[in-house]
């Protein structure tokens, strides 16, 4: 247990100590009370400010956790990274409480735009969202290349393509992490509301809390799964000048979180 401690707790290219808030064992009860409030937003204001907040939280995740060996001579890549972030954080916040600005203003309050823009946009909305800011904050690993090791742990070059498989992979998990988290809920509850297990309004926010945080818990730890931490490349899909150095079939990467 101490081990597992001690490895989350430091980044295995940079050996940091990860701040204890951004650490893998803290993204559950970090993240589970700002996707609950997020879903439960029904004006776009407060919907902003609780996206941002939710955003603000998984690009600073993104940022301490994802591979920390692209390097670049002209601009310190962490300073590029945070700058980049807090765009595409406002700008997801945007984009997540557009849909009720519109539905505010223009006064559509059409059963068929409530089902559209408060049922069914929110899930692919965050989704895409999350998968737009880690691709953001992580664009120096695509731009600069991320170190490739051989079965022994040895450094054999950086590749940029190593770097967007990576970025790529972490932006699709996070995209079927939130996204799912959003969309099984909101389908789910019209049920409970049709067959009235809930009988007061108080009952149902409860409910509709309890089925977010059951699917968070249970979509985390698949996530995590569809794609392995220690990633996996082809030698024949690298760069010339890394074909030319190693004689390995398959070579590996950190793939951050």
């Amino acid at each position: 247990a101490f081990f597992f401690s001690f490895k989350s707790s430091v980044h295995p290219d940079t050996d940091k100590i990860i701040p204890v808030i951004f650490r893998p064992p803290a993204f559950l009860p970090m993240c589970l009370p700002l996707v609950i409030v997020s879903s439960l937003q029904l004006q776009a204001k407060p919907t902003f400010f609780w996206q941002f907040v939710f955003h603000t939280y998984t690009t600073g995740f993104t940022l301490l956790n994802g591979n920390g060996t692209a390097k670049a001579e002209e601009y310190s890549v962490q300073q590029k990274q945070i700058l980049c972030g807090l765009g595409a954080i406002s700008y997801a916040a945007c984009v997540g409480a557009l849909p009720l600005v519109f539905v505010n203003r223009y006064a559509l309050k059409t059963s068929l735009t409530e089902l559209v823009v408060r049922k069914l946009l929110p899930a692919p909305l965050l989704g895409l969202m999350c998968a737009f800011t880690a691709v953001v904050v992580r664009s120096p690993e695509f731009e600069n290349g991320i170190e490739v090791m051989d079965r022994n742990g040895k450094v054999v070059g950086l590749s940029q393509k190593a770097g967007e498989k990576a970025v790529k992979e972490t932006a699709l998990s996070r995209a079927v992490l939130f996204g799912t988290t959003f969309f099984l809920p909101a389908v789910l509850m019209p049920f409970v509301e049709r067959a009235k297990i809930a009988k007061t309004p108080r009952a149902l926010a409860t409910m509709r809390m309890l089925a977010v945080m059951s699917v968070l818990a249970g979509m985390l730890p698949v996530s995590l799964s569809m794609f392995p931490q220690c990633g996996e490349i082809k030698r024949a899909d690298l760069e010339p000048e890394i074909l030319s150095s190693t004689e390995e079939t398959e070579l590996f990467y950190n793939r951050g979180i």
